[in-house]
């Protein structure tokens, strides 16, 4: 099973990093978790694609993690000669939020079926909502969501994926919480966002110091990552993004709390579960 951090960008828009995205691969099967800006830019640099994806799944409905939902729904319908429905998992909330999606590509749609004699169907989205338990299943992976905290958003999920006696942990946006352990019990690979506290502390703008609430620090990653049994914790979607030549910083506070392996993502970063 293998991760690869396809977009390890936030909010800021930065010329390295897309947004967040992170592609686990178990053999031939690609789940795509978060469609940020740029997502299948970033894939296609790995041999993914929006025909051939498996299923979606989505953590929470901030548009840094949604961005380009509607590119990979558009993107799989327009490439398909038949129908070929989108599986796209998510929290309470995602059904409505897919049915605004298709509604807002509705011109375009329009404008594709009219041009296109051979395109006469329209793109359809399977999406199932969860909450706690089993996502989704299919040839011995496991997909099994926990509820998160990312308050005030909410509902939220985290996904823990289970194959081939390997598991990837996807947080997305949370602090420390009882959904984020059980699902980081034993994994792998634990793929988190991360503040960097010291540094969000002294910028004089409300706004941005907000992030402090709701998003988990380096040190509350590499202790969740301690405290589960974690062997690689990858700390993804940095604030503010890291200036050149301070990575090793970053790495070296959650080294203060985690002996396990610590890696600062990176766009197109791949780690073996």
């Amino acid at each position: 099973m293998q991760v690869t951090i396809l977009g390890s960008g936030s909010p800021m828009v930065t010329a390295d990093r897309a947004g967040p995205s992170t592609l686990v691969r178990i053999g031939r099967t690609d789940l795509l978790f978060d469609c940020g800006r740029a997502v299948l830019m970033r894939g296609v640099a790995v041999g993914m694609t929006a025909r051939e994806l498996a299923a979606v799944f989505v953590t929470h409905m901030h548009s840094d993690h949604t961005t380009d939902y509607n590119d990979v729904i558009t993107t799989r319908w327009i490439t398909n000669t038949e129908p070929r429905p989108l599986t796209a998992i998510g929290p309470v909330g995602f059904k409505k939020f897919t049915d605004a999606t298709l509604a807002m590509l509705e011109n375009d749609i329009h404008y594709r079926m009219a041009h296109h004699p051979d395109l006469p169907h329209r793109p359809e989205v399977n999406v199932t909502e969860v909450s706690e338990g089993l996502a989704w299943e299919a040839e011995g992976i496991r997909v099994v969501a926990a509820p998160t905290d990312h308050s005030p958003v909410h509902p939220t999920v985290g996904f823990r994926v289970e194959a081939e006696g390997k598991v990837v942990v996807i947080a997305g946006d949370t602090v420390p919480c009882p959904g984020l352990t059980s699902l980081c019990k034993g994994a792998h690979v634990y793929v988190q966002t991360v503040i960097r506290r010291q540094m969000i502390e002294k910028v004089p703008i409300q706004r941005f110091r907000d992030v402090m609430d709701y998003h988990s620090d380096i040190a509350q990653a590499a202790q969740t990552a301690r405290d589960a049994g974690v062997r690689t914790l990858v700390l993804n979607h940095p604030v503010p993004a890291p200036l050149p030549g301070t990575e090793p910083q970053w790495i070296a506070e959650a080294k203060a709390h985690f002996d396990g392996e610590v890696l600062l993502a990176t766009d197109l970063l791949k780690v073996e579960a």
